[in-house]
């Protein structure tokens, strides 16, 4: 699929979403009626573009992390990944290069990759990117989105947890061209197998606007060959929507050539934990119409930058206990409630559908079957992004405002 860059995607991660199934999950739409296929369901709802991350080796991950939701190998991902191919989504696939999560605070190396010179490190990030790609390919869950490592705000394959890190921060010199040597390598990998991908850096400063410049800035003299800046914004993390603002502000005045992803983001609609760094509950509500409250001034937010923010992707919006046994049947060992359904009910919250509104005026007009003048186009059909197909065109498409899933 390639990738028209001047339309906007919107969805989530659903990285989760096959334990959920497997596990018995029950998932309903806001009435309370049964969802059925869920790619479905999130076409149904505007949605247009899905993502899922990948572990080198998940089972090396802690009992702790596993309790998290790290399980997404590389059969994993290839699964998944291919029903959000032939459901017609954009796909978005988010390498962590560790054995479990890769974060500002944790970006080590894979167990099997530990011994590894940092020379051998660039032909195997490489030569692991490659192989991955390859297999995705064959089995037709070809990315159309690849991050090249997760948040790696401070490098990445800093070796051994509890050892001496090899970290990297923006502005100095420690460790810059070994990580920026990891990424033309990786990057390298992306650009042969998947020549129509875009490259995605993703990174979460959204708090300090001069340190994501700075970043950004080290990439440009690096040369590093990339497409898109992604950003992770929780309010909760990273402040009000001012902060979000700031950053995106400062970003599109120093990299007028690179577009801008929301390529996760999030919002409790019950429980909040009492940890949070910034508590916004005056604001928005911890409930479902508190959540969709802030999903709605985020989206309003972003406007002003319509030209230059083209994605918006919820984090573990599959995330739902219902149904399942918490003594021998949960996905993961505590409730995350900031997903887009409710833990409780297995109802989808009211932001599921309004991310939909994300999308470009031309995108929703084309998904709910336009008019122009007194001339209706009903005869013509549309991708879930918008775009004209063919009939024959592979995935779901929208004609005569209905939606139609085509496998060949």
């Amino acid at each position: 699929m390639a990738v028209a860059m001047a339309q906007h995607y919107v969805g989530g991660d659903i990285s989760l979403l096959t334990k959920y199934e497997e596990h018995g999950a029950k998932y309903y739409d806001k009435s309370g009626k049964p969802c059925g296929d869920m790619l479905k369901f999130f076409s149904e709802q505007g949605h247009n573009a899905m993502r899922v991350r990948l572990f080198v080796n998940p089972e090396n991950a802690s009992a702790t992390d596993k309790g998290q939701g790290v399980c997404q190998d590389l059969d994993y991902v290839v699964k998944l990944g291919k029903r959000i191919k032939d459901s017609g989504f954009a796909f978005m696939l988010d390498i962590h290069y560790s054995d479990s999560w890769a974060d500002p605070a944790k970006q080590f190396t894979p167990s099997e990759w530990l011994s590894l010179s940092d020379e051998q490190l660039y032909k195997k990030i490489h030569d692991y990117t490659k192989d991955c790609l390859q297999k995705l390919k064959v089995s037709g869950a070809t990315p159309d989105f690849i991050q090249t490592g997760n948040e790696i705000s401070y490098g990445m394959l800093w070796g051994k947890e509890g050892g001496s890190y090899k970290s990297y921060y923006a502005g100095k010199s420690d460790n810059r061209e070994r990580f920026t040597n990891l990424l033309h390598n990786t990057i390298k990998a992306c650009r042969e197998e998947c020549p129509m991908a875009k490259i995605i850096l993703h990174t979460e400063r959204v708090e300090q606007p001069a340190y994501s410049v700075s970043f950004y800035n080290d990439m440009k003299a690096a040369n590093i060959d990339y497409d898109i800046i992604g950003l992770s914004y929780y309010p909760y993390y990273h402040g009000n929507l001012n902060s979000l603002t700031s950053v995106i502000t400062n970003l599109e005045t120093e990299f007028p050539d690179k577009k801008i992803m929301i390529v996760e983001t999030g919002y409790f609609h019950h429980w909040q934990p009492k940890d949070v760094k910034y508590d916004f509950s005056s604001v928005w509500p911890i409930s479902d119409d508190g959540q969709n409250k802030f999903t709605t001034a985020l989206i309003e937010a972003l406007k002003p930058h319509e030209g230059k923010v083209i994605g918006l992707f919820w984090w573990a919006m599959e995330m739902n206990e219902k149904g399942l046994d918490w003594g021998t049947q949960r996905v993961t060992d505590n409730w995350y409630n900031a997903g887009l359904f409710d833990n409780e009910t297995g109802k989808a919250t009211k932001s599921l559908t309004t991310l939909h509104s994300f999308l470009t005026k031309e995108q929703q007009a084309a998904i709910a079957n336009p008019t122009i003048g007194k001339k209706q186009y009903s005869d013509l059909s549309y991708n879930l992004s918008g775009q004209r197909v063919t009939d024959n065109h592979k995935g779901i498409i929208i004609k005569n405002r209905n939606k139609i899933l085509n496998i060949r």
